[in-house]
């Protein structure tokens, strides 16, 4: 087949470019938030947030309100709850976010359940990026880049938070605010994935690109450029995979991400693991011809 007409041939369809739009846009702002999740230790929040806002989606179908504002509402609401809590018991931060995500979870399936007829479970679940619409777009993109931009405009203050909390409040700064303003970025940028892959995907999304990047980079810039040029090339393989596959869009996105990281692991860099298999047997081969040739000679 001609590069270019395999290229080409599923832009022809407006819902695959809306789509590959949307798909972008989202792998974009999670694999720079990703970043600091990784540094922070917040991975497991960015779950509890993913899933914390299904009732908040959920209501905002009953509604008929954007289920972007529902899903931010929930959100938010999700992480000062698990703050509050947090603050008032002995419980650790594991334990406080698992039983804050499940419950909300439970919640929102039950809302759902109550009205089968008026949402579709699986397209919240997993998203319907196919079916996005002109309007889903303009969202994605407008929410995308306000999160983008406040990201990169205290770049140099929450990298700090995320290197060293102390040295950050010593000089200064207002770590709690910078804690709430990093969580209410991860509720914003959990809205604008859950257009893309949907509730359960996005977590993939917000996790694995800062980890493949850590992998290749100390310097926390160079992680950032890393993390976001991998996403995209992932964003759009996954995107053409699930035109000539004829599988889920969401899922085949994610399925790249984790092929990227996992070829990260393995082989692209020095430590990785077939690479140190291959200095081992460097290691034993030459101080085994010795005792060979000892032996022979006994």
């Amino acid at each position: 087949m001609d590069v270019l007409a395999f290229l080409l041939e599923p832009l022809q369809y407006g819902f695959l470019t809306r789509a590959l739009a949307v798909t972008v846009a989202a792998a974009v702002v999670a694999a720079v938030l990703s970043c600091w999740l990784i540094l922070m230790g917040w991975s497991l929040m960015g779950d509890a947030v993913s899933h914390a806002v299904l009732p908040g989606v959920a209501l905002a179908y009953i509604l008929g309100i954007p289920f972007s504002i529902g899903a931010f509402v929930f959100g938010v609401g999700a992480v000062a709850l698990i703050g509050l809590v947090r603050s008032t018991t002995k419980l650790k931060a594991d334990t406080v976010i698992g039983v804050v995500f499940t419950g909300l979870f439970a919640a929102g399936l039950a809302i759902v359940s109550a009205t089968p007829s008026q949402i579709d479970l699986m397209h919240i679940l997993f998203g319907n990026v196919l079916g996005v619409s002109a309007g889903d777009v303009r969202q994605v993109l407008i929410l995308g880049a306000v999160t983008l931009t406040v990201l990169l405009v205290k770049r140099r203050d929450l990298t700090l938070l995320a290197f060293d909390r102390t040295h950050a409040h010593v000089i200064g700064l207002n770590t709690r605010f910078l804690s709430a303003l990093l969580l209410g970025l991860l509720a914003l940028t959990v809205v604008v994935g859950l257009q893309a892959v949907g509730i359960i995907l996005v977590v993939a999304m917000l996790i694995t690109p800062g980890a493949t990047a850590f992998l290749l980079s100390r310097s926390f810039d160079r992680m950032l450029a890393i993390a976001v040029v991998l996403t995209v090339a992932a964003s759009v393989a996954g995107i053409y995979a699930s035109y000539y596959l004829d599988i889920s869009t969401g899922a085949a996105v994610v399925l790249c991400q984790a092929l990227v990281f996992a070829v990260v692991y393995l082989v692209g860099r020095p430590d990785g693991m077939l690479w140190r298999a291959r200095r081992r047997r460097r290691t034993v081969a030459p101080s085994s011809t010795p005792a060979a040739t000892s032996l022979g000679d006994a």
